[in-house]
């Protein structure tokens, strides 16, 4: 049964995730020039390599050695581990498949300012806030996986330049996505007792997905 509250948290995506952004919608509708969508995956890049560093801050504010097991697998997904190269790894080969060099990725030139403020301000979040707050913040989680089956479309349709393995990281994340999501949202509900706690992890959420709006403002106004 869903409740409120999780009626409540599902809403705020669904208002605002970035799937709605007009740059995403420009990407899925196959109008983005080459060097547009360079842009992008470089400064994304940014954002993603940052994600085992929130991770790693969630991580040490958890007292229970079960959940930081389960969320230890978070860090792994993107920095590799057990045969796995992992999310980054996959991030820069989709940089090399649309004709980025490796080395530009890693070095964070060419990030762009406003990148560096929203994934700062993400960051802080989690080093600051309150394990339901860090937690919550990642439940946009609850609509990647559609938008990464979107995406993988829209690449296979309209950007047949990127080579094919370039992709590998969209599909990885169909299935990690709906797994985090499931265990994040388990976790909120769970947590937030008393109508202030769900405030707050609404509050998160929607800090969150005004953060990926900004990072897609950013890019969006990049000069050419």
């Amino acid at each position: 049964m869903v409740t409120t509250f999780e009626s409540e948290l599902r809403a705020v995506p669904e208002r605002r995730y970035h799937h709605r952004h007009p740059f995403n919608l420009r990407m899925h509708q196959g109008l983005l020039l080459p060097e547009e969508l360079r842009t992008w995956i470089l400064n994304r890049f940014h954002y993603q390599r940052h994600i085992p560093v929130k991770d790693a801050l969630i991580l040490a504010k958890l007292e229970d050695p079960a959940l930081r097991r389960l969320w230890i697998r978070r860090i792994t997904d993107h920095d590799g581990g057990d045969g796995d190269e992992g999310g980054i790894e996959r991030w820069l080969r989709l940089g090399e498949a649309a004709g980025l060099d490796r080395a530009d990725l890693l070095s964070g030139r060419g990030v762009l300012p406003g990148v560096r403020l929203a994934v700062d301000g993400y960051v802080n979040l989690c080093r600051h806030g309150t394990p339901l707050e860090a937690v919550a913040a990642s439940l946009t989680e609850l609509f990647a996986p559609d938008l990464m089956a979107t995406r993988i479309a829209a690449f296979e349709r309209h950007y047949t330049w990127i080579e094919p393995v370039g992709l590998a990281y969209f599909r990885t994340r169909v299935g990690q996505g709906r797994r985090d999501s499931d265990e994040a949202l388990s976790l909120v509900l769970s947590w937030a007792r008393t109508r202030a706690e769900q405030e707050a992890a609404i509050a998160a959420l929607s800090y969150k997905c005004e953060l990926l709006w900004t990072l897609l403002d950013a890019v969006e106004r990049a000069p050419a």
